[in-house]
């Protein structure tokens, strides 16, 4: 499998380019409606069939492309089947397989930070959305957010991975790009020494966090895959800023 990490400066949002080197299928996980020229350039540059535009979460920072990149490439979108989002053409539950050439991700059912999150499990890495970022975690203060839920999806379904897996966040404030999980057990200061559920419950619900700025215009924009109108959404971003 290929990957090409891929960055919106104003979200500090990381989009990921997988494809099947043989085949040249190809999915992208979280992508930017901002960035959706330059993903266009370069998936038409590596000469790659998009088949899947994929979500970890309905986010709050940002609109997605994924219904763009569907007009474009005829791709299929996908999310939790809890985000109900009607635009979606798959809705994904815990161990579903998403294929792509040779290659697949596996999906692992995350909540905590929203109700929606899911990871995506390749092989040797591991997709993990806004569950679990470097050094740090997804806020668990809105959209159905629930810091036990949290450390549920963390400890159950990301820490019992092997150590060397590499975790791939959709979200970096310091210019980091990726971590392990051996590194997160270790070094994460939300997690490290045996966190109980507790102590981590504690640290999330003491956070005192600004309100997303585009929320109001990127949640409503995600269910509807970033494009109920491509125009409408433009419009929208413009307005918010």
């Amino acid at each position: 499998m290929k990957l090409r990490q891929l960055f919106d400066k104003s979200s500090s949002t990381y989009s990921y380019l997988l494809w099947d080197e043989e085949s040249l299928d190809a999915v992208i996980i979280d992508s930017v409606f901002e960035q959706s020229e330059r993903d266009i350039k370069l998936i038409n540059e590596l000469g790659l069939y998009l088949r899947y535009a994929l979500e970890t979460h309905i986010h709050a920072d940002h609109i997605t492309g994924a219904g763009l990149l569907r007009e474009r490439f005829g791709c299929q979108v996908g999310v939790h089947q809890s985000a109900e989002a009607a635009c979606a053409d798959i809705a994904l539950k815990e161990g579903d397989e998403v294929r792509f050439g040779h290659q697949s991700l596996k999906v692992l059912y995350t909540p905590g930070h929203t109700h929606t999150d899911i990871s995506y499990l390749g092989e040797g890495c591991v997709f993990t959305g806004d569950t679990l970022l470097i050094r740090g975690s997804g806020r668990t203060d809105f959209q159905s957010g629930d810091a036990g839920q949290a450390y549920d999806s963390i400890t159950q379904k990301l820490f019992v991975l092997s150590d060397d897996v590499l975790v791939y966040p959709a979200h970096d404030y310091t210019g980091q790009t990726l971590t392990t999980i051996g590194e997160e057990k270790r070094l994460n200061p939300r997690l490290r020494d045996h966190q109980t559920r507790e102590g981590y419950v504690a640290i999330m619900n003491g956070l005192v966090l600004d309100k997303p700025a585009k929320i109001d215009v990127a949640v409503p924009g995600n269910q509807r895959c970033g494009v109920h109108g491509t125009e409408a959404v433009i419009n929208q971003v413009g307005e918010s800023r």
